[in-house]
This record gives C-alpha cells, structure tokens and sequence, in this order.
C-alpha cells in the first residue's frame, strides 16, 4: 500500500507538503516502518508564486506535479511572520515566544554571526528526538538560528548541538551584501545614518584644526586631537562590523568547520544541491532526516546563468524557478535510490512573499495572492499544505481546518516512533488523525499571531458551526494608503508609531471573508459579543501558560562580539575557500 504524504504551503509563508512516503504493499496501513523524511523549505516565497495556485509567469512544474497528486490543507497557519522566529516555531513545535526567540524591538532576526543570541540549547528540536530514534540528522542550507554563546567555538546554537548530525551550509541567511555589485540590504538606514555622523565628526575635527592653524578660534590642539581620536574611534566601532559583513554574515560551514568565508556565490547553488544528493546516497540503509533549507528565493537571489532570463516575472521568477528544478532533482534522486516507497517528503517556505523588497522599479519579493502585506503581523501568515497519500488519502482531497507549520513538530516525531517532550508545552498538534480521517477536525481551537513579543491577533475555530473568527487587536499603518504593506519601511512595525490599537478588536469571518477585507460589527454580526468574549477568554488561558525565558533577540544579544565571530584563520584575518575548484 502506497503512501504519499505531505505537501505544504503558506501565504505568508507557502508551505507545500509533498509526502512520498509508500508503505510496502499491505492489506491494511501500518506506520510501524520508520520512513525517511525529507523537508524542504524555501524562503520569502509567497502564495501566490507558485503555477499551482495560480500564477502563470512563473513555471513550477516539480512542485506543481506534488501538489496536483495531493491533498490540500487551505488554512496552514505560520508561527511567525520572519525567519528566525518561524524557524525556531518550526524546529521546536512552540510558538517563539516559549523559547525566547521573538523580540520586544524591532530587531526580531538573528543580525549577526558574531552574535550571542540563538536558539537556546535547553530547546528539544524534532531533529535531536530523531536522532534518539537512530535517525541519520542532517541540515543543508540556511540556519539563521545562532551560533555562539560565549566564545567562537562554544557552537551552543550550532545545528550540530540541536540533533543534526551533520551540517553543510549558511549559518545565517543570504543577503545583498554577499554579493560585491548589490547595494547593502543589512541595517541600511542605520548604516547611512552611521556614515552621516562619521562625516560631521570629521569635518568638526578638520575644522578645529583649520581654525587653530590661521589662528581664527582660539582651539587647542589638545581639543583638536580629543576630537580626531574619538572620530577615529566612533568610525572603527561601527566599521569594523559593518565594513565587513561579507566576512562576518557570508561565510559557509560543513559541521563546525568554515570552508568559504567570504563565500563563493556563483557555486553557492551547486554545492547545496550536491550536498543534499550526497547525504541522501550515504544514508540509504537507514532511515534520515533531510533538511534542505534553501538559500531561495531571498535577495540577492542568487540565481545560475541557466535559469537567468527564463521566467516572465523577472529575476524574481528566475530564482523560483531554478528553486523548483532543484526540488526535482531531490525528488530524482530519492526515486533513483530506490527511497521513493519509504520516504516523506514536505515541502514549505518560512514564511511568505517580501512585497516591499525592491530595488528602484525592479520588484525582488515575492507575491501573497489575495492576502497583504507579508511580515508585519498574524494577519497574513497564511499557508496551504498539499499531502498525497495513495490508497489512504483520496486525490484532490481538500481540507479546511485550521493547521499549523507548528504541526510539523509532533507529526515527524510520531511517524519517527518518538514522543514529544513531556516537560514543556508543545503548540503543535500531530496532523496524522486529520490527514487519515480518523478525525474531522483540527486539534487546534485557537491559534495566536505574534509579532514579536506583541500579540497580534488570534483565530477561533467554532467547529459546531464551521466558522473560522479572526480578531485583530494590532494591525500595522500600510503605506502607501490602501497598499498590502509597508512600503515607506520596508518591513511593517510590530510596535509604536507604525501600528493601529483596535478596541474593540477588528473581527472578521474567514470561511466568508479570507482576504479580511470587510470587518464585522455589533450591528452587522449577532455574535460579535460573543466571539470577542470567547477569544478574549482565550488569551488569558494562554498567557497562563507563558514562562520568563531569556530574550535571546535583546540589544545585547544581537550585536556584533568580535570574540564570538566563525573565523577559517586568525581573527581578525578570517578569509579562506576550502572547497577548491568544482
């Protein structure tokens, strides 16, 4: 009996799941067989970039053709609306928050290499219960997880001290600032305004001295060096991080080792690709976890000159698109390992569409389809799931329950013959009972949208009625008026200025209403009362539930500690490629 599981997807997050996991031919569906899992996660792509939920400039065929066998979750919820704080939600079946990884500024992403924030060693990872199991763990591609605690070789975030037994790629995420001929995308503003304060600082100081040489203010040169010495000192502060991002954030890693720093980004592809081929040929006599983590389709998107000038929607469609030859090349060479009856693969983004990344009229984000914006706030961490199941699950099944990317957690540690943790409070919930029918609804009653550490908004599922309430407390300011983000930003504030306090809250019927584009009243809906009451309960039960945990995205922990900073040589001379020509 055949069983083909799991394709994920999201709107603000896409997740595709796309389970190949075949059971051999029996009478009755039996689980006790430990299947190898595959997951596969792309980054800031959105819902609506994908040819199998409409889009037509943007071929897709590998994932398309796992989706169209599958059945579909169409309200797949993400953790978190940014990468670290979705990942770490993924990683450990907790909202952020639980783990001390969404923050009360508005750094809410690991910035640095050199930092000392990062998922804490404390936190139990699907990965680390597998490989209690005898999974064979492995991670390839992006981590943006941390590295570092208290000294460069601690390696207390490392994949490797979170269940992987093996790593090969970025431990932070790819941005502009890895590539020479892009303009930087890290702290941009900050970096101007840094750039601005340097410049006044040595004119002040050029000046002073100009005016005690002629003699027009009465400057000493005590003053004058004062001044030149701390000019020199306010520029090497910030340069010395700031200067040299490509060194710092752009660095690849196999295991605890560095082998490019700066990395080399025309192989960057190639190397992941080969990496994850490889792990899956030397684990074919025993059961593994493969997460792929994908460098796309984050800018700079890097993208090969095969695909380069292929797709209609631009640079953009190009780096999707050689995402998804990718995803084909995975799914080949599972198939061609003989793996393909025993194997689960998923697939998902982190989170959805950057609509406001752009570069001049050049547009580098992704796009949501008919929900806005993409990482202000719960409103649009939308996903969808594709599962397929031969023989098990009908095809072109959909399901409507709500689910989320949280799910992944307690579901490959079921199907893995593991238990989850006992001692903490596990959010997700196994999807197994709803995918096989045994049971018709979701295990989730409520489901919280955090943005940062400020709850958002929160959905009620009222299963004895079919209705699917949301009831936002916080929503960011869009601009331009009437836009589906923030564009005057770039990203959407979670605090302050840039966000609307609603009291009552916005509510909306999502089964009636999913682009949330008129809200409910008193007036309009008879149990609005009621629904603002209920959530209003629910909340309170759940901040019963929070514990103090160390902020690991506070100021200190997120700047850059030249002691805690991955160096291949001598710090501060860390360069090296270790790869070698390929």
């Amino acid at each position: 009996l055949s069983f083909l599981l799991l394709c994920f997807r999201k709107s603000l997050i896409i997740p595709l799941v796309f389970c190949l996991l075949l059971q051999p031919p029996q009478a009755l569906l039996s689980i006790t067989t430990k299947p190898n899992i595959v997951l596969l996660m792309a980054d800031d792509v959105g819902i609506g970039d994908i040819g199998c939920y409409g889009n037509d400039t943007i071929r897709t065929p590998n994932i398309d053709r796992l989706a169209k066998e599958g059945v579909k979750l169409t309200q797949h919820i993400a953790a978190a609306p940014l990468c670290t704080p979705s990942r770490a939600a993924f990683l450990t079946g907790r909202y952020p928050i639980r783990s001390g990884m969404d923050a009360i500024n508005n750094y809410r992403v690991i910035f640095w290499n050199g930092g000392s924030g990062g998922l804490p060693p404390n936190e139990t990872t699907f990965a680390k219960i597998l490989q209690q199991q005898g999974y064979s763990t492995g991670l390839i591609g992006k981590w943006h997880l941390g590295v570092n605690c208290e000294s460069y070789y601690d390696h207390c975030h490392h994949p490797l001290n979170h269940g992987f037994g093996y790593f090969y790629g970025m431990p932070f995420t790819l941005i502009s600032d890895c590539i020479t001929t892009e303009p930087p995308e890290m702290d941009r503003e900050f970096r101007r305004k840094l750039w601005l304060y340097t410049q006044v600082m040595g004119l002040a100081t050029l000046t002073s001295a100009l005016a005690r040489l002629t003699g027009l203010i009465s400057v000493s040169w005590k003053t004058v060096t004062c001044l030149a010495v701390f000019s020199l000192l306010f520029f090497a502060s910030w340069f010395s991080s700031y200067g040299f991002v490509r060194y710092w954030n752009c660095i690849m890693m196999r295991n605890y080792e560095v082998t490019e720093q700066p990395m080399v980004t025309e192989r960057t592809t190639f190397l992941i690709l080969r990496e994850s081929i490889s792990f899956i040929g030397r684990n074919k006599h025993r059961p593994f976890l493969l997460f792929l983590s994908f460098l796309h389709s984050h800018t700079p998107l890097l993208t090969t000159e095969k695909f380069l000038g292929k797709s209609r929607h631009g640079l953009y469609g190009d780096n999707v698109e050689e995402m998804d030859w990718m995803v084909g090349q995975v799914l080949d060479a599972i198939e061609k390992e003989g793996l393909k009856n025993t194997t689960l693969v998923y697939f998902a983004s982190d989170h959805g569409g950057w609509l406001e990344r752009q570069e001049g009229k050049r547009q580098l984000g992704g796009w949501n389809g008919i929900y806005r914006g993409k990482n202000c706030q719960g409103t649009l961490t939308f996903q969808e799931q594709l599962i397929k199941w031969p023989g098990v699950l009908p095809a072109e099944t959909v399901i409507d329950e709500p689910t989320s990317l949280m799910d992944i957690y307690p579901t490959v540690v079921h199907l893995a013959g593991g238990a989850v943790p006992q001692d903490r409070v596990i959010d997700g919930r196994d999807l197994m009972p709803l995918l096989q029918g045994t049971a018709q609804h979701s295990e989730h009653e409520f489901l919280f949208h955090y943005c940062g550490v400020h709850l958002h908004a929160v959905r009620w599922h009222q299963k004895d009625r079919g209705a699917l309430w949301k009831a936002h407390y916080v929503t960011p300011i869009f601009r331009p008026a009437g836009a589906g983000g923030c564009y005057d930003r770039g990203f959407c504030p979670c605090f302050g200025e840039g966000v609307t306090h609603h009291d009552p809250p916005l509510l909306f019927e999502l089964s009636q209403d999913p682009s949330e584009a008129k809200p409910l009243t008193a007036e309009t809906e008879p149990l609005f009362d009621m629904v603002i009451e209920k959530i209003g309960r629910a909340i309170e039960e759940h901040r019963r539930t929070l514990t103090p945990v160390p902020e690991q995205l506070s100021s200190y922990n997120i700047i850059w500690k030249p002691w805690l900073q991955p160096c291949c040589g001598t710090f501060p001379f860390c360069w090296c490629d270790k790869e070698g020509d390929i």
